[in-house]
């Protein structure tokens, strides 16, 4: 059954980020078996001395120890991001914490938003960058954050603003970025283990290893359980942002009662958006549009702008004023610049 108003569409994008989730294990014991058949045809790990069917039973017994280390790595991860993630984002981005007294109109329009649904106040950070993006952060409330960039704050009109800070807000609210935070975890530990592979596979001439008779047939099925697991993990990835901005911008419609300032502030932010930033951090982007097209567009964790304006058009009642041109402020017509 489709979904019906802006809540169904929250239930059933979690119902299935929920599958999504669900399936990195499956996706972390492909990748990992790959791993194992690959050592094991390299050399770096023993075989059965038989045939071809018993190596391969030998590397599927061996994730009986493989796979719960994998998510030990994982429970020290979620705990290192749990208690120091906001830090290590701040140190990335070059993020500072602001309050009231320095950036009083941005820190109310946040400030009434949250209050709007009977939040506390999530922390105010800006990067002085002149990008134009936005992203919110944290696990729990009292640890959320939501962070501007200085080209955002500058571009933006009042509205406009209030809208983009209304769509990192429906992040907080829907839980996105507790469930980006986990799928970063299962991210990274997958990308350890390909980096195992690739080292693996650099230094495979090196002597001291055992000789197995079915070394290549063990490579190269390896490599096809691995390449498809790691693919599909980016894949899951992948979808679980992309579906999600969606509901953030009909969240901010629904906060703000205002289609046309969301839609204008995409527009603006439409490629100016390039902030640097780690892999799992650019998801969480107001806007992460590839350069390129094709497989890179294929693997980009957000819609393009134009999907999004058309989506909120359609849905949200808006009017699109087409592409900025950065010559003048747009947005509605009784919005007036902030001034920071």
């Amino acid at each position: 059954m489709a979904a019906v108003g802006l809540q169904t569409h929250i239930w059933a994008n979690n119902t299935r980020s929920i599958l999504l989730l669900a399936s990195f294990p499956l996706l972390v014991a492909c990748i990992l078996y790959g791993v194992q058949l690959i050592l094991m045809g390299l050399g770096f790990m023993p075989g059965t001395g038989r045939g071809l069917g018993d190596d391969m039973a030998l590397a599927a017994s061996w994730l009986g120890w493989t796979v719960p280390l994998a998510f030990a790595v994982a429970a020290v991860w979620f705990a290192i991001a749990y208690f120091g993630s906001q830090a290590m984002v701040d140190m990335m981005t070059g993020a500072r914490k602001v309050e009231r007294k320095s950036e009083p109109e941005l820190y109310n329009l946040l400030e009434n938003l949250a209050i709007s649904r009977g939040l506390r106040t999530p922390a105010l950070r800006i990067i002085a960058d002149d990008s134009l993006n936005a992203f919110a952060t944290g696990l729990h409330e009292g640890q959320y954050s939501i962070t501007v960039t200085r080209g955002i704050v500058d571009a933006l009109t009042r509205d406009e603003l209030e809208a983009v800070l209304a769509h990192e807000l429906t992040h907080v609210i829907n839980k996105d970025v507790r469930t980006m935070v986990i799928a970063s975890i299962f991210a990274g530990i997958i990308s350890v283990i390909a980096e195992m592979v690739f080292r693996g596979l650099l230094y495979s001439r090196g002597g001291g290893r055992r000789s197995n008779k079915n070394a290549m047939p063990l490579i190269l099925i390896g490599i096809a359980f691995a390449v498809v697991g790691f693919a599909l993990a980016i894949v899951v990835r992948m979808m679980l942002s992309r579906t999600r901005e969606f509901v953030a911008d009909a969240g901010a419609v629904e906060l703000t009662k205002n289609p046309d300032a969301m839609i204008s502030a995409l527009r603006k932010v439409e490629g100016r958006s390039s902030l640097k930033g780690p892999d799992e951090l650019q998801q969480l982007f107001l806007d992460n549009q590839p350069n390129g097209k094709g497989l890179e567009g294929l693997f980009a964790t957000h819609p393009s702008i134009q999907k999004r304006v058309d989506a909120l058009t359609r849905f949200g009642g808006g009017r699109d004023p087409g592409p900025w041109s950065g010559d003048a402020l747009g947005g509605p017509e009784t919005s007036v610049p902030m001034t920071s």
